[in-house]
């Protein structure tokens, strides 16, 4: 690689949007966590927010995915960025990416978006909770803290459930014995487990624990993330002490838990049921012009499920509005977007919205 490489007047800064990427290095964390590092093909600089996610999206099976991940590297390195992820025993994608993803691969990424970063939320003292695989998003502020020498009082307790799961630990530990105010505490659900002895702590975080670990957490900026259960537990141990939710911030790709698809189930079945009332004369017709479809909807139903039940897909990770992954062009006709910062002005100037959060007011027509 020649110094023209790096030439500023040639590179280019990331902003969110489709992006061609190359892997360029696979790095094995532990013995079902893998690293993925990727750059472009033409210099980029990969400027984001530590905590922020790329949407990747892929073709398995000749079925169109696309799955959401955590930037796991900080944009102190900014020629390149990295995710991190973990074997699932049924996480299709996951599997796929451990299985096919080599050096040289291509692929495309959206992004990057997300609230959930520390750049947004500055503080004196922070303190990170983490579990399992949720360490890669504060892996990312972590990292941007100790390279930019932030002056920052900073406590991180990661949970794992055993020695040889825990994710990065060599370079948490390197980083943590070289800066006074930076504190490390892991704790193991079990030990001794493998061969692998353990003499920290032992068994799931609770507020005890906690307390001896941090007696000053209450008075932290905190950043969470990890499986539903950890972070709710978190939560609770939080409110019942009083604690400024204002000050607490989390993040998850997990699945979607039990009760919020019990939830969805009810509401599917009321709307069935509300829809056999409905006068066909408010209904808004959605017309997609590159495939001669178009369809009837109600004025509160999406673009993106207007298309989804004439079986076209259009691609969408965050379905919130945040990641723009779902931008379509809108032709003609007038909408209700109600996004997160996943479209920028000049998009919208140009016509376009994000499917997933916009709403008909009009009779419309997509290009799509």
């Amino acid at each position: 690689m020649s110094l023209n490489f790096f030439n500023p007047v040639t590179t280019q800064t990331w902003t969110n949007g489709r992006h061609n990427v190359r892997c360029v290095k696979i790095i094995q964390e532990t013995w079902d966590v893998r690293t993925f590092c990727f750059m472009a093909d033409q210099p980029v600089l990969f400027f984001f927010k530590p905590g922020q996610f790329v949407t990747l999206e892929l073709e398995i099976d000749g079925e169109p995915i696309m799955r959401s991940y955590t930037i796991s590297s900080s944009p102190s390195v900014p020629y390149s960025f990295s995710i991190t992820v973990k074997r699932l025993p049924d996480g299709r994608v996951s599997n796929w990416l451990h299985d096919n993803l080599q050096v040289g691969s291509e692929l495309v990424v959206h992004g990057p978006v997300g609230d959930f970063n520390v750049i947004d939320y500055p503080a004196d003292k922070v303190l990170m909770l983490s579990g399992g695989v949720g360490v890669t998003p504060l892996m990312s502020m972590t990292r941007w803290f100790f390279d930019t020498n932030a002056n920052v009082d900073l406590q991180f307790v990661h949970s794992a459930r055993e020695p040889r799961d825990i994710i990065f630990h060599r370079e948490l530990e390197h980083i943590f014995s070289r800066i006074p105010d930076f504190r490390l505490h892991i704790v193991c659900e079990r030990g001794d487990e493998n061969g692998v002895a353990w003499a920290g702590f032992r068994g799931y975080l609770a507020q005890a624990m906690l307390e001896l670990m941090v007696p000053d957490y209450l008075e932290r900026e905190i950043f969470c993330c990890g499986p539903t259960p950890y972070m709710k537990a978190v939560r609770q141990v939080l409110k019942s002490n009083g604690f400024d939710m204002n000050h607490y911030h989390e993040e998850s790709f997990g699945a979607t838990p039990a009760d919020v698809r019990a939830d969805v189930e009810e509401l599917a079945e009321q709307a069935e049921a509300e829809l056999e009332a409905v006068d066909t004369a408010d209904m808004l017709q959605v017309e997609f012009s590159n495939s001669g479809k178009s369809i009837r909807i109600l004025p509160e139903e999406t673009v993106h499920s207007a298309a989804a039940k004439l079986g076209l897909h259009i691609p969408k990770a965050c379905g919130m509005g945040i990641c723009g992954t779902c931008k379509v062009k809108k032709l003609s006709g007038d909408v209700n977007m109600e996004h997160n910062g996943g479209i920028t002005e000049d998009d919208e100037a140009d016509g376009y919205i994000l499917s997933c959060c916009s709403t008909p007011k009009s009779n419309v027509a997509i290009e799509f």
